[in-house]
């Protein structure tokens, strides 16, 4: 049964300036594992998001002016809040998000390592030239004001990759949840205003509205997004009325490749948890899995029984592995694409039927090589639905991965390292992961090639993302 209790916080406010800001207007947040409205969130204003970018641009001077290590150790005190805070926003994260407590915890946890590694990071300038008639120095400076917009399947780990650099980089920040799962980021605004000077980090929440006030505000310098190509298509045109800075982390329909040398039932399960992790809903999960002829009943009978052992139920009861669709949107868009496997017969190996009663919930599910322009195959199936198919050799393995408008990650199963690395530079992705999936670290830089963004979050090449390039050039005078 379950062991949540209530949220310390049953007041959920935005944070401006270093303070508590109210709304005259709210929302209903849901449970998705019982769609029943549990909460209200603040939805803010267009003067209220002025409000914002007025105390993000009038802190930001005195923020940048700061000592690097003196951003760096307020990276660190916010590591260690929310460690200090675990159990609580673990709570409100599972009650709004839908992902099983013990995850959720987990999910806290990366969040406080990604700000804790960060407060290690520097960006030291590079001096290109230094004699006694000349100096010549390459620098990053900061952009500015960032505008922030996070997504509902890991609210908190990724405002982290956000948060991070462009805090620590001397920028301040005006950030944007998802309306689905605002509620942990806006508590987190709360407990983040003794830590940090006012302004430098604001927290607002609002409807559909909200989204394009950001992008196309001009006191913003750089939007950082992470969300859909589709929406990500409308960012770029938005941010494009003052030549806003922008880094895109968008979708993907990432491709596993598994050869007939590999341990087929231990790499059944380690594909399986890159498959269906956090029911599916990640953009890096491995969504269109080939494995080769050889194996490929026994790697099927594996996977399939994996699938059929997972219990899937409401995030706060014990022992469950996987939780709903976390808002009716998306759980309609996978029922669409369900129907769409059913009404072309493509065979289910597992799972298609929707269990009965509250909660979006949908089963994991697997279909055995639908055809090349199977929907779920020429769109992104952000949830629990995976496409199992055969292969014969490398060369069509190849061309079929690379045959999709996605670029963001894929991995690679093989014990033969030089085939595995051959494989892994043909592929038209932005990472590859080769017999290992979803290892993200602040430390590994992750972008996406073709319709899956622009720019890169994590690693020094993350951090350069929120500053500009300044050379300075002088003439020494004698």
């Amino acid at each position: 049964m379950s062991n949540v209790q209530a949220p310390k916080a049953t007041a959920f406010q935005m944070t401006v300036n270093g303070r508590a800001l109210a709304a005259a207007a709210t929302h209903g947040v849901i449970n998705p594992a019982t769609e029943e409205v549990f909460a209200q969130a603040p939805i803010a204003t267009r003067e209220q998001l002025d409000e914002a970018v007025a105390a993000a641009r009038a802190a930001q001077p005195a923020w940048a002016a700061r000592p690097w290590a003196e951003r760096q150790a307020a990276l660190g005190a916010l590591a260690k809040l929310y460690m200090e805070n675990q159990e609580e926003l673990a709570q409100l994260l599972t009650r709004e998000q839908g992902r099983p407590l013990p995850k959720a915890r987990r999910e806290i946890e990366a969040s406080a390592y990604w700000y804790a590694e960060y407060a290690r990071m520097s960006i030291p300038p590079h001096v290109l030239q230094d004699t006694p008639t000349a100096l010549v120095e390459a620098r990053r400076v900061p952009i500015g004001v960032v505008g922030a917009i996070v997504p509902w399947n890991f609210p908190l780990v990724l405002a982290a990759f956000k948060i991070a650099p462009a805090l620590l980089a001397g920028n301040t920040m005006v950030l944007k949840p998802s309306p689905f799962t605002p509620l942990t980021t806006l508590r987190l605004g709360e407990l983040m205003r003794p830590l940090l000077p006012p302004g430098v980090l604001n927290v607002i929440n609002g409807d559909d509205d909200l989204g394009p006030w950001i992008t196309e505000h001009p006191g913003i310098d750089k939007v950082s997004f992470t969300g859909s190509t589709a929406t990500g298509r409308r960012v770029m045109q938005s941010a494009s009325v003052n030549l806003k800075r922008l880094t895109l982390e968008l979708g993907g329909n990432d491709a596993a490749i598994v050869m007939p040398d590999v341990d087929v039932e231990e790499v059944a399960k380690e594909v399986f948890v890159g498959a269906f992790n956090n029911s599916g809903q990640i953009c890096i999960a491995a969504k269109r899995l080939f494995v080769h002829e050889a194996i490929y009943d026994r790697f099927a009978a594996a996977f399939v029984a994996l699938a059929k052992a997972a219990r899937m139920g409401p995030g706060d009861q014990e022992g469950i592995d996987y939780g709903p669709i976390q808002n009716r949107p998306q759980y309609d868009r996978m029922v669409h694409m369900l129907d769409d496997c059913k009404r072309n017969g493509y065979k289910l190996l597992v799972g298609g039927e929707l269990p009965k009663g509250p909660g979006l919930f949908f089963p994991l599910t697997v279909v055995e090589n639908p055809p090349a322009d199977a929907l779920m195959l020429r769109e992104e199936p952000f949830g629990p639905l995976r496409a199992l198919m055969q292969f014969k050799d490398v060369d069509e393995v190849v061309a079929r991965a690379n045959a999709s408008e996605y670029g963001l990650a894929s991995s690679v199963w093989c014990k033969d390292d030089k085939l595995a690395l051959s494989i892994a530079a043909r592929l038209q992705t932005g990472t590859v992961w080769i017999n290992e999936i979803q290892t993200v670290s602040p430390h590994k830089p992750l972008g996406g090639h073709k319709q899956s963004g622009i720019g890169v979050e994590n690693g020094q090449e993350g951090l350069l993302e929120y500053t500009l390039p300044q050379t300075i050039s002088m003439k020494r005078m004698a």
